[in-house]
């Protein structure tokens, strides 16, 4: 390897040669403003005109998205700690939030945790995100320690390369900012896609929808009309702890292995109950935004489940994966439940299995009309999967990009 091989990237662009030169981040900018934050017992300090960021107001996957809350006055920068901080210039968190940072283009203050690089000396796209790097880099060696941030001098102190040419950190900029856009924008379209589905599932189920050729109302009936209780347990041992499945709020039934890396099963899983495809499954114990459990049909393989578990079978009156849809609204699952489960000292759920049934559910009684709901949900919900999946591909391509690009 020649001397200078490690002074190049691993990726460039056609037509740029010459070796990195090597800098103190010190001089990234002629000037590095701090923050402060105004006495919030002075009120002609606040609702001024001047944003007042946090580190909270700092998107983590876009470094160009700043969402300001609060705002500050004139009064504020006279007589505070606080300080203007000019447009254009990198606002970086080094303390509680670290490794947060944005380039902004208007002026702006900040609290405390901030440290800004104003009139910059190199290309603002290039910087913003050679100091992406720099701070993944110090925000990871700070894990597992008590430390809540970095020094100014430690960070000012890092040595980084740079390319000679203007026009190469331009052009490096604009690659990164044009990948961050994408990022943003496919984001953007998880959200809408999320809201729609939302709104969808508000509408099909209170009936302000309906899909032509139905028109019968929906009768308010005992979920045991549709459901009956499951006791089929795992005796012959069919099913081994590699087949434990966990009941997830946001992922459903799914196998422990994978949502958790690893078996979390007894010394013997015998009494296990058998939980098949189709299969409706309610958690005896509470989540954050469900505390009297949630309801979940496994759509995926087969497998057991723990005793802390209720499994229910499928009157031929139900097409399943419309309970599915039907208790994915957190309002509705909540509302479900509470009447039905007492909680215990533990807070956990003391109901019997067959009351979990006793509650009323409203859905279609027609299979063809539960069948043409599911059918339309299930394709929007391949149409966010497929967005997903398109965002993780774009944000490890940034990741490979920083790295290869980027010394």
């Amino acid at each position: 390897m020649s001397k200078d091989a490690k002074n190049v990237p691993a990726l460039r662009f056609k037509g740029y040669s010459d070796a990195w030169e090597k800098r103190k981040l010190t001089e990234l900018s002629k000037n590095k403003i701090g923050g402060g934050t105004p006495s919030t017992k002075v009120l002609d300090f606040w609702n001024g005109k001047l944003p007042w960021l946090q580190s909270s107001d700092i998107n983590e996957s876009n470094n160009y998205s700043v969402k300001p809350q609060k705002f500050i006055s004139l009064q504020a920068l006279k007589h505070s700690a606080a300080k203007r901080v000019p447009a254009n210039s990198i606002a970086v968190v080094t303390r509680v939030g670290v490794g947060k940072l944005a380039l902004i283009e208007y002026d702006y203050s900040t609290s405390q945790d901030f440290l800004s690089f104003s009139s910059l000396n190199w290309s603002a796209l290039f910087s913003v995100n050679l100091l992406t790097l720099i701070m993944t880099q110090m925000s990871r060696e700070s894990q597992g320690t008590s430390i809540k941030g970095v020094t100014k001098s430690e960070l000012l102190a890092k040595k980084v390369r740079i390319p000679i040419s203007l026009k190469e950190q331009e052009k490096l900029g604009i690659l990164m900012k044009s990948i961050n856009d994408l990022i943003a924008a496919t984001q953007d379209k998880i959200d809408a896609l999320e809201q729609a589905k939302k709104a969808l599932l508000q509408r099909l189920f209170d009936q302000s929808w309906r899909f032509k050729g139905y028109s019968d109302p929906w009768e308010k009936r005992k979920l045991n009309y549709f459901l009956h209780v499951n006791e089929i347990k795992n005796k012959s041992e069919i099913y081994s702890k590699k087949d434990v499945l966990s009941v997830s709020g946001e992922f459903g039934i799914v196998n422990q292995i994978e949502l958790q890396g690893r078996s979390f099963a007894g010394s013997s899983v015998k009494n296990y109950g058998v939980v098949e495809l189709g299969d409706v499954v309610y958690t005896k114990s509470p989540l954050k935004k469900n505390p009297f459990g949630i309801v979940k049909v496994n759509r995926n393989k087969a497998g057991i489940v723990s005793t802390l578990y209720a499994i229910y079978k499928p009157q031929t009156t139900l097409y399943s994966p419309i309970i599915d849809y039907y208790f994915q609204s957190d309002c509705r699952v909540n509302n479900y439940l509470k009447p039905l489960v007492n909680k215990g000292a533990k807070n956990d759920m003391k109901v019997k299995n067959v009351d979990v049934l006793k509650g009323n559910v409203t859905i279609p009684s027609e299979i063809d009309e539960q069948r043409t709901i599911v059918g339309l949900l299930n394709k929007l919900d391949k149409l966010i999967a497929a967005t997903q999946s398109r965002l993780s591909s774009l944000e490890l391509l940034k990741k490979y990009l920083l790295q290869d690009l980027f010394i």
